[in-house]
């Protein structure tokens, strides 16, 4: 990605040098696919304030979520009854998520909360964007 260029293509599975962060705060979309290879993605998002990831469990996913910047509340669980596990994170922390496990984002921040997710395998189709979380 060129500096100052807002547009980004899903790069995989190109080799790729990129500042996450960076890329990260520039991203205004819910969802976008950064990066995917055969065995692993990049993702990032832009949570509204106030919003979520909404609560969700990848089976057979690995995932490592990272605050790029802003504040939030995670809340993870062995069930979507049970979310146990709570967190406050901010810029910078990183959030590991095993697959099986129940787990929520939330924006408790006053502004977008910007997040890098590494995926393995990957999640989403090729070069999947989501503007919104609907």
């Amino acid at each position: 990605m060129l500096k100052g260029d807002r547009s980004m293509p899903d790069y995989g599975p190109t080799p790729i040098v990129v500042n996450l962060e960076d890329v990260a705060e520039i991203n205004n979309d819910f969802r976008t696919v950064l990066w995917t290879g055969n065995y692993l993605q990049i993702t990032l998002m832009s949570i509204n304030i106030g919003g979520d990831i909404g609560l969700e469990m990848h089976p057979n996913v690995d995932q490592l979520i990272r605050i790029e910047d802003g504040e939030g509340l995670v809340r993870m669980g062995n069930s979507r009854d049970d979310l146990s596990f709570q967190r406050r994170v901010d810029s910078d922390d990183a959030i590991v998520v095993p697959a099986g496990t129940w787990h929520n984002v939330i924006n408790t921040g006053d502004e977008p909360l910007k997040i890098s997710s590494v995926y393995a395998p990957p999640r989403y189709s090729f070069g999947t964007v989501q503007t919104t979380r609907a």
